[in-house]
């Protein structure tokens, strides 16, 4: 072979390992971060902060991909059945992850099998609300009107298996009253019919109630965690209500389909942990009254074993499972 042949062939070799290692670097395209809920909820804004911190660290797009539908299990089907190559990750929550499991007879994923944790996102207060038309200002008359009036109140969620849907039903438990459970796709939507009135109240995460809560659109009557929040001092937990048995924090988390390169994990690990320790991305949270809460995926997993416990025992004591 002529000298010219062997000076081709060496270019022809150096290109294609260049190629080579280009394909090889992670990222070199978009990241679609699959949202399962519908747009304009607490979730979407925090999964808009995130990505856009992750954007500045990747050196590629993290694109959000709105896909909501049964409580959040449609769009962590799409990340479960996505190729494990680290393009598609999704954020996943109490309804998609727990509370499901208990009430869909044949789910589409094993969140424990199913899916490989990145980090926890993000910890949210739930608040108790009604319709001002609701003729109470108390969970005390709200229990009393209710019992006088079985199955004329509606509450919604946003979706079932949801967080608030399982309040919801750890109040109709523990009040002994008849509520009816209105599912949406999200949040957003059933904030919606509370505010015009076409359900009657609900349990729903404090970020998409609080502004009309604060214009006096809704009444709010408790909230759900241990302690009083910030955001609303005056408003007494269900413990100091009179309803001790429900405590209910709503959560987010990162994850990834199953057998995503270990390099590849931890590149998006780190991404998400410093974009969720951005001032700005930790302020766009504090306005929602939610903190970011980044950890450990062993201490993902371990908390979402807990919570499909938890929740599993709520649904056989409501009797929401499927038969």
């Amino acid at each position: 072979m002529r000298r010219a042949e062997f000076l081709k062939l060496g270019v022809a070799l150096s290109l294609l390992r260049a190629g080579a290692a280009r394909a090889e670097t992670f990222p070199n395209r978009p990241i679609r971060l699959v949202l399962p809920y519908a747009p304009g909820g607490p979730a979407d804004a925090f999964s808009r902060a995130m990505g856009r911190a992750m954007t500045e660290r990747l050196g590629q797009p993290v694109v959000v991909d709105s896909r909501g539908g049964a409580g959040g299990v449609l769009g962590m089907e799409i990340v479960a059945k996505a190729p494990p190559d680290g393009y598609t990750i999704g954020i996943g929550g109490t309804g998609s992850l727990a509370g499901a499991l208990s009430l869909m007879p044949q789910m589409p994923y094993d969140p424990l099998k199913d899916f490989a944790p990145i980090s926890m996102m993000a910890a949210v207060p739930e608040i108790l609300a009604v319709n001002p038309g609701l003729p109470v200002r108390s969970v005390a008359e709200l229990i009393a009107h209710a019992k006088r009036n079985p199955g004329k109140i509606s509450y919604g969620s946003g979706g079932n298996g949801t967080g608030p849907h399982l309040a919801g039903e750890l109040l109709r438990l523990h009040g002994g009253i008849d509520i009816v459970h209105v599912p949406y796709r999200g949040a957003a939507p059933a904030t919606t019919d509370l505010v015009s009135g076409q359900i009657q109240m609900m349990i729903g995460e404090g970020p998409a109630l609080l502004p009309f809560i604060q214009s006096g659109q809704l009444r709010a009557l408790a909230v759900t965690t241990r302690e009083r929040i910030a955001a609303l001092p005056d408003l007494p937990t269900l413990a100091e209500a009179g309803v001790p048995d429900i405590e209910l924090m709503n959560w987010y988390c990162v994850l990834a389909p199953a057998a995503v390169p270990t390099d590849r994990l931890d590149l998006l690990r780190r991404s998400v942990t410093e974009a969720l320790a951005e001032p700005e991305v930790q302020r766009v949270f504090a306005t929602q009254g939610a903190s970011a809460a980044p950890g450990t995926p062993e201490a993902l997993m371990e908390h979402i074993r807990r919570e499909i416990a938890r929740w599993g025992e709520v649904s056989r004591a409501a009797g929401t499972q499927p038969g």
